[in-house]
């Protein structure tokens, strides 16, 4: 594991569009710029001879996070192992990284999310000890004149 550098860029792009295939390739790409400039964001990827195997991005919030007693909270913003990958560590090494950052910055949790319907996500991070914490759904009602 290690910290994204610029030359992992197209890589780390399609590891988001695995990720996030509801989004364009290009636009994913377009957004690896924030990581590298923000200094509250992070970014670690995996790497095995066939190149780029995973990446785990990671935030530094403050405002409030869900289920979290604490502030500043490390967030795994995202987080992806390709399929051929998983099951060997490279998961949990990932988030290690992400842990080990958040530490470096006076976090005293780690915090993520996942969607309802999202099960192989939530084993993931209950593998890597993650705890539930709370479960939602979000509403949004139009307003109009």
């Amino acid at each position: 594991m290690r910290a994204a550098v610029a030359a992992d860029r197209a890589g780390w792009a399609r590891l988001r569009a695995q990720l996030w295939p509801q989004q364009r390739l290009e636009d994913l790409a377009e957004e690896l710029d924030d990581w590298f400039e923000d200094a509250r964001l992070a970014a670690f990827v995996a790497q095995d001879d066939d190149g780029l195997c995973g990446f785990a991005e990671a935030s530094l919030r403050s405002d409030y996070v869900n289920g979290t007693e604490s502030s500043p909270v490390a967030f795994l913003e995202g987080w992806y192992v390709a399929p051929q990958r998983r099951g060997q560590g490279v998961g949990r090494a990932l988030i290690a990284a992400v842990e080990n950052w958040g530490r470096e910055r006076g976090c005293r949790e780690l915090a993520s999310d996942a969607l309802l319907d999202q099960l192989d996500s939530q084993r993931a991070h209950e593998a890597c000890g993650f705890e539930e914490t709370e479960r939602v759904v979000y509403f949004r009602r139009r307003l109009t004149d």
